[in-house]
C-alpha cells in the first residue's frame, strides 16, 4: 500500500513525471494533434476520460487477477480494457461532434495503442495505489498530457506567424520545440523526491 498524499500524486503525474515530456510516452498524438489549440484540448479531454476508465478497470482487474493467482494476465487484460474504452470514446465523439471526429482523424483510434494509457495502468499497479490514488494518478497523468498538448499547440500556432528558415520548417521545428519543452519540464524533476 502506497502512502503518498493525493496532491503529491497529482502533481507528480501532471508535472514532475509528465508522461509526454518527462517519460516520452504518447509522443505520436503529441506531435500529430498539437497543431491547433482547440483540437489539442479536445484530444486531451478524450485521453483524460480513457485514462480514468482504464485506471478504474486496471485497479479492478489487478485485484481479480491477484485473487485467482494469475497476475501474468495483467498486460493482455489492460490492453483489452483500453481498446474498449477508446471504442466508447470514438463512438461518443462521432455521434456528438462529427467535426472533432474528423479533426482528430487517425489519432483518435491510436489512443488504443498510446503507450501513455498502458503505462498508466502498469505504473499504478507497480506503485500499489489504492482506488482513490489510482483515480488521482489518472487525472494527473491526463491533465499533464493535456497540458503538454496545449502548450505545444500554442507554440506551434505562434510559430506559424514567425519567419523561420526554410530548412527548419515543418517537422524539424516541431521536434526542436518538443525538445525545448521537454528540457523545460525536466527542471521539475527535483520536486518528485
Amino acid at each position: 500500500m502506497n502512502t503518498e498524499s493525493l496532491p503529491a500524486i497529482f502533481i507528480n503525474a501532471a508535472i514532475v513525471n509528465n508522461f509526454v515530456l518527462s517519460m516520452f510516452l504518447g509522443i505520436c498524438p503529441f506531435l500529430g494533434v498539437s497543431a491547433k489549440k482547440e483540437t489539442a484540448v479536445r484530444m486531451g479531454l478524450a485521453v483524460i476520460f480513457v485514462m480514468l476508465v482504464s485506471s478504474m478497470c486496471a485497479y479492478g482487474i489487478n485485484i481479480v487477477l491477484d485473487a485467482v493467482g494469475a497476475p501474468y494476465l495483467r498486460l493482455i487484460c489492460y490492453i483489452a480494457v483500453i481498446a474498449s474504452a477508446v471504442q466508447l470514446v470514438e463512438m461518443v465523439i462521432k455521434k456528438f461532434s462529427p467535426a472533432l471526429f474528423k479533426a482528430l482523424g487517425i489519432f483518435l483510434p491510436l489512443i488504443t495503442t498510446n503507450c501513455a494509457i498502458l503505462g498508466l495502468a502498469l505504473f499504478q499497479t507497480q506503485n500499489e495505489y489504492n482506488f482513490l490514488q489510482c483515480l488521482v494518478y489518472a487525472l494527473g497523468a491526463g491533465t499533464g498530457f493535456t497540458l503538454a498538448l496545449t502548450i505545444m499547440a500554442g507554440m506551434r500556432e505562434k510559430l506559424e506567424l514567425a519567419d523561420t528558415p526554410d530548412i527548419a520548417q515543418g517537422a524539424a521545428i516541431t521536434l526542436i520545440l518538443a525538445g525545448i519543452l521537454s528540457l523545460a519540464f525536466m527542471g521539475f524533476a527535483g520536486l518528485g523526491g
